[in-house]
C-alpha cells in the first residue's frame, strides 16, 4: 500500500518560513519524479516544485528563489523549504509521486497523492 504522509504545515506571518516534509512508504522516491502541489480555496491545484531522479528541480515562477525542494533517497523523504512567505502562498500543500521510471514531464504525471498539509500566511 502506497502512502505519502505530509507534515510541517502551520500558520506564520508574512516573511516567515516553514519546512514541509513528505515521508513515503510502499514506493521508492529514487526511481520516480516527485513534486509538491498546492491548492488555495476556490482555485485549481497547481504545481509548485518537482524534482527528478537525478535531483534536478523546477519551480513555479511564483515561488522561484523562495522555495527549495529536496529529497533524501535513503530516508525515502521529500521536503519543501518555504522562505519569505507571502499571504498568497496560503494553501493546502500536497506531496505527489510520479510513476516508477517516468521522468518529470510538464505537467507532471501523478501516480499518488498525499493527504495535504495546510499553510496559512497572515499579513
Amino acid at each position: 500500500q502506497v502512502q505519502l504522509v505530509e507534515s510541517g504545515g502551520g500558520s506564520v506571518q508574512a516573511g516567515g518560513s516553514l519546512k514541509l516534509a513528505c515521508v513515503a512508504s510502499g514506493i521508492t522516491l529514487s526511481d520516480r519524479c516527485m513534486g509538491w502541489f498546492r491548492q488555495a480555496p476556490g482555485k485549481e491545484r497547481e504545481e509548485v516544485a518537482v524534482i527528478d531522479r537525478a535531483g534536478n528541480s523546477r519551480y513555479a515562477d511564483s515561488v522561484k528563489g523562495r522555495f527549495t525542494i529536496t529529497k533524501d533517497n535513503a530516508q525515502n523523504s521529500l521536503w519543501l523549504q518555504l522562505n519569505t512567505l507571502k499571504p498568497e502562498d496560503t494553501a493546502m500543500y500536497y506531496c505527489a509521486a510520479g510513476y516508477r521510471g517516468v521522468t518529470c514531464l510538464a505537467p507532471m504525471r501523478i501516480g499518488y497523492w498525499g493527504q495535504g498539509t495546510q499553510v496559512t500566511v497572515s499579513s
